[in-house]
């Protein structure tokens, strides 16, 4: 049997709901206006990242700056000019000398002795010229009568031959005297003494390098530079390094940069004939230029070492910054930039 219908229904309201129903909680579509926010907040993230883009690009790929510096300096190679053996030792290992100091005596004895018979030699040539100048004198003096004009020219030749003999012994007497100072071996430069191996009782040989000093007035920076920021790198530009191990910068200028480097495809093969590498041709990796950097200013504080890595900036601080943004400007309104 068939129920009947209830007997009650909601009254529909005049914008065809029910008056008695729940209310309608179904999401609705967005506005206009919050479309267009979307779209605005869009845009505005790529253009942040747009910019952080091209900041990134233009800070580690063509601005001039490298981490790949190293801080350099000359070493004088200190040899003796004459052998012999070590008694005295004059300097310790990393002690700071000045130019002419002495840093070791090679036992002088048997340069005394030189000296002493080189004078001795001397001496005597100079007594045997005055006799070999008297006697030609004297037979000069004669006439003819008494003497021939041959036996005058045989005086005469032995005069000049004791004269080259006492040239030649006042030449030994200064060569034995030189070589009685170069016992006494001196630094050349103003420096440092560095791995110091040397004893007393060590012989020392002529030519044979025993003694480094480092040249504490030679320090410089080499900054190795990709081939592709060689362009903004000029010699005079300033520049600024920060070492690894000190907050401070050194200033310093451009002095010269490399003309060449080695090429590993000019080495000939064993038969004579070209050696080429193979490369990929869709990476291509810049080769580093050596840049020298005349270091002008170092912070207190700072010590200089030989060896230390550095990361070097070519430029005052923000200029290339701002030719980045002229040039990027340039493209759009298509003006040229003035090159430096």
């Amino acid at each position: 049997m068939a129920q009947d219908p209830p007997a009650e229904t909601a009254a529909a309201g005049p914008d065809g709901r029910s008056r008695g129903s729940a209310p309608d909680t179904r999401p609705r579509a967005p506005g206009r206006g919050r479309r267009v926010l979307r779209l605005l907040i869009t845009g505005l993230i790529l253009a942040c990242a747009f910019v952080a883009a091209a900041l990134v690009w233009q800070f580690y790929v063509t601005a001039p700056w490298t981490r790949d510096g190293r801080v350099r300096v000359q070493v004088a190679s200190v040899a003796p000019q004459v052998s012999g053996q070590i008694t005295e030792l004059r300097v310790a290992d990393n002690q700071t000398v000045k130019k002419g100091d002495i840093l070791y005596v090679i036992d002088p004895f048997d340069f005394e002795v030189s000296v002493t018979s080189a004078q001795a030699e001397l001496d005597n040539r100079e007594a045997d010229l005055q006799v070999k100048r008297t006697q030609a004198a004297r037979r000069e003096a004669l006439t003819t009568l008494s003497t021939s004009i041959e036996e005058k020219q045989q005086y005469a030749g032995t005069a000049k031959i004791a004269e080259a003999a006492v040239a030649s012994a006042k030449a030994q007497l200064s060569q034995a005297k030189i070589n009685l100072q170069r016992t006494q071996v001196r630094s050349p430069v103003n420096g440092r003494v560095t791995n110091l191996l040397l004893r007393p009782g060590d012989y020392a040989t002529t030519g044979t390098v025993n003694i480094a000093v480092i040249d504490t007035d030679s320090f410089w920076i080499d900054g190795y530079f990709e081939e592709t920021k060689m362009a903004r790198i000029h010699v005079g530009d300033p520049v600024s390094a920060e070492l690894l191990g000190y907050d401070p910068l050194i200033r310093g200028t451009v002095e010269s940069i490399t003309l060449g480097i080695s090429t590993a495809n000019a080495t000939a093969s064993t038969q004579g004939l070209p050696n080429v590498d193979p490369v990929y041709t869709w990476v291509r990796l810049a080769q580093r230029v050596p840049v020298r950097i005349r270091i002008d200013v170092v912070p207190n504080g700072v010590t200089l070492v030989a060896g230390m890595t550095a990361t070097v900036s070519v430029g005052a601080p923000g200029a290339h910054r701002r030719d980045w943004l002229a040039g990027l400007r340039s493209r759009f309104s298509g003006t040229a930039v003035p090159t430096p």
